[in-house]
């Protein structure tokens, strides 16, 4: 296009190395997405695969156009199985109710395990951190050479010789370990745990979508946020408002991103978990779709349950009983709760997630169900022992700071403080590192004083 007023001709660089962000250069995930989520669109791979393979430039990128156009109006395929909604009472419409014995702890206890809660998610997310987007075939190797194979400590970067790091790609030598920090550096993991308590504090309990978008923008830049999130960000910028935003050329819409972003809407409900994952839900619509949305519910739904009771049946079916039992999510996290109670070993769990979700491509690695998969199998297997559990997650590959983390808070809110051993607190010192805009470094005995004070 030339602007004449100007003597100027804006250039597009197609060309340039964009990521989950590009919608063009994602169509052929956007096509697993779409099946995945039962649409009728299979008729049309080829056209996919067509516009995919074209060269970058004006006329794919106009063709990616038509292509999200071709799946928003795709129906449903008559022959699909789950039932998956959007909407918050159409979720709770499909929900199997679960009951379960529940004690509310005194206020001291309740201080402590909120206090194991918020340092658990810390030392879980900081285990995963140093091996983020390693897949197994690479992390064991690597766990294996350091002495950490099973995994039962930190990563330490006085493990990693110099030949070490330079026989993998992933710069090995420039990431944070267990000995090179002071306190959990700054992670989307832990960051949204402390922008929800700034949500809170600003809009209150009865907080909207829309104050959690207002919020996003306020407080962090573009470059805080990953995958759905991103895309969602760029999308509230254009004036794509809830739930729009989460759909809106988003291939990542079902992905992990949400999952990772309810911990504090169960720590703020002890006890009640049908709250917990209301205000997830409220949070997730933004960025995420079906069990993206569920993903976060079911966390925030757990982390609730496990303030009341010790029982991890209880805290995985309780933060069930929050989704719809009728959704992928659902199935695939009770395939790995029978498995366990009907004998399968941990490295038959660990071979059948691998086997239902491939690892090596972005999608597989990052969608919400093999890693809730794995959350669940860590908080069985992990036999209730913080320190086993946290490895688990992060041994299992995928998303490993984010499995780590969500299970670090599980078992932080269930223990309590008392629960994590002094080697899994000491790197973090009591603070967490953020990049919010005004907040900053967070300490987290005070974050736990303003947890008490949202509390219903």
């Amino acid at each position: 296009m030339f602007f004449e007023a100007y003597d100027t001709e804006i250039g597009m660089n197609y060309n340039d190395d964009k990521d989950f962000d590009h919608y063009p250069k994602n169509l052929m995930t956007e096509y697993k997405q779409s099946v995945e989520e039962g649409l009728d669109i299979e008729e049309h791979k080829a056209l996919f695969e067509s516009v995919a393979a074209m060269e970058n430039g004006e006329i794919k990128e106009q063709m990616s156009d038509l292509i999200f156009k071709l799946v928003m109006k795709a129906k449903i395929r008559e022959d699909y199985k789950y039932n998956e909604p959007n909407e918050l009472n159409a979720i709770r419409e499909l929900r199997k109710e679960h009951t379960f014995s529940s004690v509310m702890p005194d206020s001291e206890t309740l201080r402590k395990k909120i206090l194991g809660a918020w340092t658990g998610r810390a030392c879980g997310c900081l285990l995963g951190k140093p091996v983020e987007g390693i897949r197994h075939g690479d992390l064991i190797p690597i766990l294996k050479e350091t002495g950490n194979y099973p995994m039962y400590r930190y990563i330490l970067r006085s493990d990693l010789s110099e030949e070490l790091c330079s026989r993998y790609k992933y710069g090995l030598e420039k990431r944070d370990y267990g000995d090179t920090v002071d306190g959990m550096p700054v992670d989307d993991d832990t960051n949204y745990v402390a922008l929800a308590q700034c949500i809170i504090e600003k809009s209150g309990r009865d907080f909207r979508s829309e104050d959690v978008v207002d919020a996003w923008l306020r407080y962090q830049s573009v470059y805080s946020y990953f995958t759905a999130e991103r895309v969602a960000y760029k999308n509230f910028i254009n004036c794509i408002e809830p739930p729009a935003s989460a759909m809106y050329k988003n291939v990542c819409r079902e992905w992990i991103g949400a999952q990772i972003r309810g911990d504090y809407f169960g720590y703020i409900n002890p006890g009640a978990p049908e709250m917990a994952a209301e205000m997830a839900f409220r949070d997730a619509r933004i960025s995420h779709v079906k069990n993206g949305i569920y993903g976060e519910m079911f966390a925030a739904a757990m982390i609730s349950c496990a303030a009341v009771t010790d029982s991890m049946d209880d805290i995985i079916l309780g933060g069930l009983a929050q989704i719809p039992h009728t959704s992928r999510l659902y199935e695939a996290v009770m395939k790995i709760f029978d498995g366990y109670k009907n004998g399968v070993s941990i490295d038959e769990c660990f071979d059948f997630i691998h086997s239902e979700y491939d690892e090596y491509t972005d999608h597989g690695w990052c969608h919400v169900i093999p890693n809730a998969m794995i959350v669940t199998a860590a908080l069985l297997y992990g036999e209730g022992d913080f320190g086993k559990s946290i490895c688990t997650a992060v041994g299992m590959a995928f998303d490993t700071d984010c499995n780590g983390a969500t299970v670090g808070s599980v078992l932080g809110m269930r223990g309590g403080i008392d629960c994590i051993d002094d080697c899994w607190k000491k790197p973090i010192n009591g603070k967490i590192h953020t990049s919010i805009f005004g907040v900053g470094t967070v300490d987290i005995e005070k974050a736990v004083d303003k947890t008490f004070e949202q509390m219903a």
